[in-house]
């Protein structure tokens, strides 16, 4: 018996990695998290398989439902939204998890910055522009943030910036980074990437408190940087013609020319 920890994506119930969708397939238990997984994909589940939404459940009653499929030798799909990397509260079921000796797998999923960035048809990372993503979130009453992790520091380094959790404080975002960015740095905000019922808003940060102030106060996520609006930078070195590299040595005395080359 194993609980398969699956990172479900975004929203959009095909953005869900194959192997997800085959142990969702596989697995006689399903717990999920309602409040952010579609339900098209309990469509996986097996017939007869039991499903529990989990969004009203504590973790002792999470837990006890594992143990009730452990006793019972049922694998258990245990599905996130997203990934499960960050924000998933994963990392505290594990623990109990090991401590009692249950198995347990973790399939990747789609990440909800990577789905925001699809939609705005944008690359986060440009030559010249920015070379890092920040993930981060403001805090909350869920979970604190460590006193070194602050806005102010990570804008600072001038990487784009992905904020999660946080739209209910954008004003507060905003007055945060515009010292370092200034009031024309461009922003954009997706409120629940990949659904149906998606939206987007573009702005920069001297207007997107007001170009959001009808927006839904959930389930979005700000992306701030440069990269949101930049033409004006250099191409990769990466397919450059002259670029040396193992699979297009430049010359007979490249270090990549001959059978390393292949």
């Amino acid at each position: 018996m194993t609980v398969h920890f699956i990172g479900a994506g975004p929203g959009a119930a095909d953005l869900i990695t194959l192997r997800g969708r085959d142990l969702i397939a596989a697995a006689p238990v399903c717990l999920y998290a309602g409040s952010l997984v579609p339900a098209a994909l309990l469509d996986h589940c097996p017939p007869g398989a039991r499903i529990v939404n989990t969004a009203p459940l504590s973790l002792d009653q999470i837990v006890a439902e594992i143990v009730a499929a452990h006793a019972a030798g049922h694998d258990v799909a245990r599905l996130h939204s997203g990934d499960l990397s960050v924000w998933s509260a994963m990392g505290e079921q594990l623990r109990r998890l090991r401590a009692l000796r249950i198995p347990v797998s973790i399939t990747p999923g789609v990440p909800a910055f990577a789905a925001a960035a699809a939609t705005l048809e944008a690359e986060l990372t440009l030559p010249g522009i920015a070379q890092s993503l920040v993930l981060t979130r403001t805090p909350g009453r869920a979970s604190a943030m460590p006193p070194a992790e602050t806005l102010a520091a990570f804008a600072a380094t001038g990487a784009t910036l992905a904020i999660h959790l946080s739209i209910h404080r954008l004003a507060a975002i905003v007055d945060a980074l515009l010292p370092t960015h200034g009031a024309d740095c461009p922003v954009a905000i997706v409120w629940r990437a990949s659904w149906p019922d998606e939206r987007v808003v573009r702005a920069t940060l001297a207007t997107i408190v007001a170009a959001a102030a009808d927006g839904p106060e959930r389930t979005a996520l700000i992306l701030v940087g440069r990269v949101l609006a930049a033409t004006d930078f250099g191409d990769s070195s990466l397919y450059a013609s002259g670029y040396d590299r193992r699979f297009r040595p430049q010359s007979v005395g490249s270090r990549f020319a001959g059978g390393d080359a292949a």
